[in-house]
């Protein structure tokens, strides 16, 4: 009995140490990184939710459109890659510069305004008015053409809690736009 209850201590006391390990592994600004790319990559239920909501506060597409968009937006997030490139860690607060390379869908949305411009019959309803839903179409049909990658860097930043956790600072509209692919420098 007092074998089976030093082996038991014994015991939890390695599992203890290996989690200690574990959450002190995870327990840094690049892991923060690196886990919230991953979230993209692996479609996690959050950013899935994100995007659903984001498609519809915005109201710009119509429910097919909306799911064409959808399907785009998470073949783009599995094929986004990422380098880690340094750690800059100033008392509680943190920089994680990362190089990320994604879809280039900047020239496409470029193009098709111009398009848009130069077409303008193209993109009306029989009444002769513009008709916005058509130019979704369209953008949405040049946007699945994309195969051009673009490679944009991040300064990821990230602020020490008082119980020594590293967290990720909210999301700039530069950064976000990094991360869809339609960032314009």
């Amino acid at each position: 009995m007092k074998k089976f209850i030093m082996l038991s201590g014994l015991l939890l006391s390695f599992i203890f140490l290996i989690v200690g390990c574990d959450f002190e592994a995870n327990n840094t600004p690049t892991k923060q990184v690196e886990m919230f790319l991953a979230n993209y990559q692996t479609l996690n239920k959050e950013v899935m939710d994100d995007l659903h909501q984001v498609i519809v506060d915005d109201a710009t597409f119509n429910e097919k459109q909306q799911e064409k968009y959808k399907e785009l937006m998470k073949k783009h997030y599995q094929n986004l890659t990422y380098d880690i490139m340094e750690e800059k860690i100033d008392g509680d607060e943190a920089t994680v510069v990362t190089q990320i390379e994604v879809t280039d869908y900047t020239k496409a949305n470029s193009k098709a305004s111009v398009y848009r411009e130069n077409h303008k019959e193209e993109f009306q309803n029989a009444n002769g008015k513009y008709d916005a839903s058509l130019f979704y179409d369209y953008l949405l049909e040049q946007f699945e053409k994309v195969e051009d990658k673009v490679t944009y860097t991040i300064n990821f930043k990230a602020k020490q809690t008082d119980s020594g956790k590293w967290k990720l600072e909210p999301l700039t509209e530069e950064q976000e736009k990094k991360i869809h692919g339609v960032y314009e420098y």
